[in-house]
């Protein structure tokens, strides 16, 4: 049996801060607890860590109380090898949405780029290709990218890479980045734009956008996901599926990253 995740910010603060750990006040150890939800995240785990794939995201959606109200299902084919694009507005039920939503329809065959902070959780690590930015995983992640679409599974995709910001007013994913289209079409992949209409708290996105400012490398924000995963409980998240995208579209007449903003503007007419 695989070992259950377990959030314990006491051992990571020790591990990262060694002796310094003790200086650290106590009533931030205790926000940080709070915000990550580490007790009720423990007892999930405690609770649910025996299941795997599916059937484990089926007990997270039921623990959250999340459902799907999904158009366009007869847009997945039966046949072939596809990746599929979705927008990234939450951070947590989106990822796992589509991962409930389309590891059913093709019976677990999927493998999604996401970021390898999820690999921790074993119950779940078959579905992922982690997305590391530094460290020794950053010099296979290429690898590991082309081995996943020369697979025969199908490549669920967020290509902004990070969550939708709120800027002007609007909440909308930052730039898409081409790789889904350079690697589909290597591969031969129609690609199946997908929406998936969520939000997470104005308190979020005001945090995301004082981190930009400021130029801060570390991503703040992504410290409250938990948080906006526990404030987004109990909601029908609409799912729309848009029609297969041929291959053959994206040739030279724009470049990859052109392509790129091109299936991005579809995905949000949808």
């Amino acid at each position: 049996m695989s070992k259950v995740f377990k959030i314990d910010i006491d051992a990571i603060l020790a591990a990262k801060a060694g002796e310094k750990a003790r200086y650290v006040p106590r009533f931030l150890v205790s926000y940080l607890k709070k915000i990550v939800h580490q007790d009720e995240i423990n007892e999930f785990m405690f609770l649910n860590g025996h299941k795997r794939d599916i059937e484990f995201i089926a007990a997270f959606m039921q623990y959250f109380n999340n459902s799907f109200d999904i158009e366009g299902l007869e847009n997945l084919p039966d046949e072939g090898r596809f990746t599929f694009v979705s927008n990234h507005p939450l951070g947590a039920q989106d990822g796992l949405g589509l991962a409930y939503i389309l590891g059913q329809k093709y019976e677990g065959k999927i493998k999604l780029l996401v970021n390898d902070l999820l690999m921790n959780i074993p119950q779940i690590s078959s579905f992922w290709v982690p997305i590391n930015k530094t460290g020794k995983q950053a010099r296979n992640f290429p690898q590991q990218v082309n081995a996943a679409f020369e697979s025969d599974n199908h490549i669920v995709m967020f290509p902004a890479g990070i969550c939708s910001r709120k800027r002007n007013g609007i909440i909308r994913d930052l730039e898409w980045k081409k790789t889904f289209i350079t690697k589909s079409v290597q591969t031969q992949r129609d690609i199946i734009p997908i929406h998936f209409e969520g939000r997470n708290s104005d308190f979020f996105y005001r945090l995301a956008n004082i981190n930009a400012m400021l130029g801060i490398k570390f991503n703040i924000a992504m410290l409250y996901l938990s948080d906006e995963m526990f404030k987004n409980r109990n909601k029908t998240f609409k799912v729309t599926i848009g029609k297969p995208i041929p291959w053959q579209t994206f040739d030279s007449s724009k470049k990859p990253a052109e392509w790129a903003q091109y299936v991005k503007e579809l995905v949000y007419k949808l």
